[in-house]
């Protein structure tokens, strides 16, 4: 791969997205992070010094997509990359969740992929190799109560994943997801909260809710995923596709 390729991250604006696109960045990467709020994203290109081109996106949206790539390709030249880090979750019974959940997390979660990967691949078949890379969760493979519909849209997403690698096999186009468990985010820093302000736990006993599951006793840092990006993004990696690289600890092996 060229060493100035461009790499587009969606979610790139906070958590696991922000430090893969800072981990890509450093290493002389062109790349584009697209998120909804204009102003996360300009946020993180300043602290990036400037590195990152920010661009507004709601994934779930295909027009909305379909204008982004288009502005991000002009300025950059055609994704060799593509990162799919945007995704949302919610908690509740599985008796107590709506529709709107379920057609909210797989806009989002499983569209947005969809949309996005439609937009990178015509031009990406035209460059030596490429790289699409979902990032999914050990919800991907393993059920977890009160977020069935996130698990499932995970499941969907890692099901994507594994039949585009085995239609574009025969290309220089590799497709794998990244399967982080509980990761030290805004998400997980939201939940402890959450478990506090309804069950009266402490902070640490609502914290073992997340680090207990990590045989390890503790959550991934988004920093250990983005290193695992960066590995699949090397030609070290060219024979890697349609698998599911579990970053969990040991919770699933």
């Amino acid at each position: 791969m060229s060493d100035r390729r461009h790499v587009i991250v969606t979610g790139g604006g906070s958590g696991i997205g922000l430090a893969i696109a800072r981990a890509l960045a450093a290493t002389g990467d062109k790349v584009t992070i697209m998120g909804r709020a204009l102003d996360r994203l300009e946020r993180a290109s300043r602290e990036c010094g400037n590195a990152l081109l920010p661009v507004a996106c709601d994934v779930g949206d295909e027009t909305a997509v379909g204008n982004a790539f288009a502005d991000a390709l002009t300025r950059n030249g055609p994704a060799s990359m593509l990162v799919n880090a945007a995704g949302i979750v919610r908690t509740a019974p599985f008796a107590k969740t709506g529709d709107d959940v379920w057609n909210a997390l797989w806009r989002t979660n499983v569209l947005g992929a969809v949309h996005a990967c439609r937009q990178v691949l015509p031009g990406m078949r035209s460059l030596k190799s490429g790289r699409i890379i979902n990032i999914a969760s050990t919800a991907s493979l393993k059920g977890y109560a009160y977020v069935s519909a996130y698990a499932a849209t995970k499941h969907a997403l890692l099901g994507m994943t594994r039949s585009l690698a085995l239609e574009l096999a025969n290309t220089p186009i590799t497709v794998n997801a990244v399967c982080p468990g509980y990761t030290e985010t805004d998400i997980i820093r939201d939940a402890v909260g959450d478990i506090i302000a309804k069950t009266g736990r402490s902070e640490a006993e609502a914290m073992a809710t997340f680090t207990g599951a990590n045989p390890q006793g503790r959550l991934i840092t988004p920093e250990e995923v983005a290193e695992t990006i960066l590995w699949l993004a090397s030609d070290a990696a060219r024979s890697m596709t349609g698998q599911a690289i579990v970053v969990a600890g040991g919770e699933i092996m």
